[in-house]
């Protein structure tokens, strides 16, 4: 009667507690309302188990425990209570067996193929995320930043470059890991206008924690008009030519945003995860900085290793990009 009275009041208690805790952030995906109804019923069946046995553990550790003068008595010679086991075993395993049957049920849901959906091509890299959007009438789209249409099917197809990372929007509650050599995939319908965070959740190297980037939802018209913009010339200043300090500071749709790992002062950029700009490009030709950006393993800054830099911008970037970049850190860095 001590361990049942207890234990009600410990399991209510704990119960309204993991209710009451905000566990998530602000959901924005229809796939959101049942994984977080799945979690708010492990916690309900959880709960009550944990009580169960710490109470059972205390009331034995109380009542049973050994005495002065018992320290070498043997314990009283009792058979096993068949019943007893078979109802302890039996219990948790229909339970297991439940709870594996609801997640199977919430998974198959929220995987489901939906009509009209959009492709999203998501590549990570050390340490940035690249988005795709198809095009029926041309390349496709680029962008460092995820722009999502409201209540617009999605399907995401994940991919890495180089090593294994992992494509998390928390409020979208989904996210799956990205490996070099096979693509993966999930599907989500956002259902929230916002700016949510998209992070690595995957170890992938000293980069890792700056390895972010926003998701932004928007309506339907909005959304159609970034694709326009996206479309006609970008990364250009005002004479026309490609933007160095645009390509520097956000990536600006192509290829790399070498401010989330570099400081510049002129770019107001701060991150430690790669050498100061201001410091190891002071005084240096176009032809080092070249090289530096192309071939970024050549000569290591001491205090850094290999690694750490993409080796593939002379690919991924334009000639006319590679240029500008290389005149706009030729003409700021340690000014």
């Amino acid at each position: 009667m001590w361990m049942v009275i207890h234990g009600l009041i410990a399991s209510a208690i704990g119960i309204a507690v993991g209710l009451a805790i905000n566990w998530f952030p602000e959901s924005a995906s229809t796939q959101a309302g049942p994984i977080d109804r799945l979690y708010d019923i492990l916690i309900w069946v959880s709960v009550p188990v944990f009580v169960t046995v710490t109470i059972i553990v205390l009331f034995s550790v109380q009542n049973f425990r050994m005495r002065p003068g018992e320290e070498q008595l043997d314990g009283p010679p009792i058979h096993g209570n068949t019943r007893l086991e078979v109802i302890w075993t039996a219990i948790p395993a229909i339970i297991l067996v439940v709870l594996c049957g609801y997640a199977w049920v919430v998974l198959r849901d929220i995987e489901e193929a939906q009509a009209g959906e959009m492709r999203v091509n998501v590549v990570g890299q050390q340490f940035a995320w690249t988005f795709e959007y198809p095009q029926a009438d041309g390349e496709p789209v680029r962008s460092k930043h995820l722009y999502l249409p409201k209540d617009q099917p999605v399907r995401f197809s994940v991919r890495a470059i180089d090593v294994i990372h992992d494509f998390w929007v928390p409020a979208f509650r989904m996210k799956i890991d990205a490996v070099p050599g096979i693509e993966t995939g999930y599907r989500i319908t956002p259902n929230r206008l916002g700016t949510y965070p998209v992070v690595c959740a995957e170890l992938c190297g000293l980069g890792h924690a700056v390895m972010r980037a926003t998701t932004r939802v928007v309506e339907p018209a909005a959304f159609e008009r970034w694709i326009a913009q996206q479309k006609a010339p970008a990364q250009a200043s005002e004479d026309g030519e490609v933007d160095g300090k645009a390509l520097f500071t956000d990536g600006n749709g192509a290829a790399t945003a070498c401010g989330a790992c570099h400081t510049l002062a002129d770019a107001a950029t701060s991150s430690a995860t790669g050498p100061d700009l201001d410091e190891v490009l002071a005084d240096k030709d176009a032809a080092y900085i070249e090289r530096e950006i192309v071939d970024p393993n050549a000569e290591i800054t001491p205090g850094f290793q290999t690694g750490i830099m993409p080796p593939n911008y002379g690919d991924t970037l334009s000639s006319d990009e590679l240029e500008a970049l290389v005149t706009y850190l030729g003409e700021v860095a340690g000014k």
